[in-house]
């Protein structure tokens, strides 16, 4: 894997420092298309219909970005019910089950749908396979927003797994008419044991071709992947509540690398980094990017850094914004 950009940010060393720390950035890494896509519904639905603008849940996993949004007039609850009405709300981009659209239309709010375009089309997929007449298996993670709203949007039985272990324990109705459908913040590689093992205890099972898993997880996943061979620590910048960014901790960690987890740089430990020579950074699919720079001005204060970049899989991916408030 080759490198690029390269440069040297100068700080002061300290004593016994004889050389740079070397950073290197993942590539790619941070907002993937549907958050920016969501983010940019609320500041546009705000320009345009002014604050307060209401957002069932947060609209993506960041602490930092959810803030931002409060101090610029967009107000978070937990459920419809607390919306005023006649307020403009936003559906979160981890999508919602039918019943909060119903709770919605039931009071004729004005709603602006930011769900994920790729998290709908798992709903379209689930509704089909169970307008087939087929039981739906959901891999994904228990009490997690997206699965919750995936769960809701499909008539009929769905079964929640999480593990190889789950499979073994399910008990469906009819094992020759089911289908799989999954979480999209999981990859290829986190489903694929699951996947195998419902394809040997039911080999009737369909399911989406893998291509259709979250283009930004694979993407992410592969870069920590590669920063592994490199480096010999690993700083995600992400929330805590974030499946992704977990999971980019949980492969780092896997791949024998220390790996942590952090809001932003005031969580940088200094005890973490004696001894080390390179670490890797890279950012959850919900993490601004702002966050990620200023992690790098955190090492600083450690002594002086060189920054290289991983050569990774270009995104050029953007999602086309809701009629709602494409004018604003």
């Amino acid at each position: 894997m080759s490198l690029i950009q390269t440069e040297t940010v100068q700080a002061a060393p300290p004593v016994g420092t004889a050389s740079a720390m070397k950073v290197i950035l993942a590539q790619p890494r941070g907002f993937c298309a549907g958050v920016e896509r969501a983010i940019e519904i609320v500041e546009r639905a705000l320009v345009k219909f002014g604050p307060p603008i209401y957002v069932r849940h947060e609209i993506v996993h960041n602490r930092h970005v959810v803030e931002d949004l409060r101090s610029r007039g967009a107000v978070f609850v937990d459920e419809v019910s607390e919306v005023p009405d006649g307020a403009i709300t936003v559906f979160s981009a981890h999508g919602v089950a039918r019943k909060v659209q119903q709770a919605a239309a039931n009071r004729a709010l004005p709603v602006i749908d930011a769900t994920c375009p790729l998290v709908a089309k798992v709903h379209s997929e689930g509704r089909r396979y169970a307008g087939q007449g087929r039981e739906i298996i959901l891999i994904g993670h228990a009490g997690h927003a997206e699965v919750e709203g995936t769960i809701g949007q499909i008539d009929g039985r769905v079964y929640l797994v999480q593990t190889v272990e789950d499979v073994a324990a399910l008990a469906v109705e009819n094992p020759d008419r089911l289908a799989y459908i999954t979480q999209t913040t999981l990859s290829v590689d986190d489903t694929r044991g699951i996947i195998a093992a419902l394809q040997a205890r039911f080999p009737s099972i369909i399911g989406p071709d893998v291509r259709d898993i979250c283009y930004a997880t694979q993407n992410r996943q592969e870069a920590v992947h590669h920063l592994a061979e490199q480096v010999e620590l690993i700083l995600v910048v992400g929330s805590r509540n974030s499946s992704n960014s977990n999971r980019l901790r949980e492969i780092g960690a896997e791949l024998g690398r220390p790996s942590y987890l952090i809001d932003d740089a005031d969580h940088l430990d200094p005890s973490w980094f004696e001894g080390i020579r390179t670490v890797g950074v890279t950012a959850g699919a919900s993490a601004p990017e702002v966050l990620v720079r200023g992690v790098l001005e955190g090492l600083k204060r450690f002594g002086p850094i060189e920054i290289e970049m991983l050569a990774g899989t270009p995104e050029d991916v953007r999602f086309k914004l809701p009629n709602e408030v494409i004018d604003a």
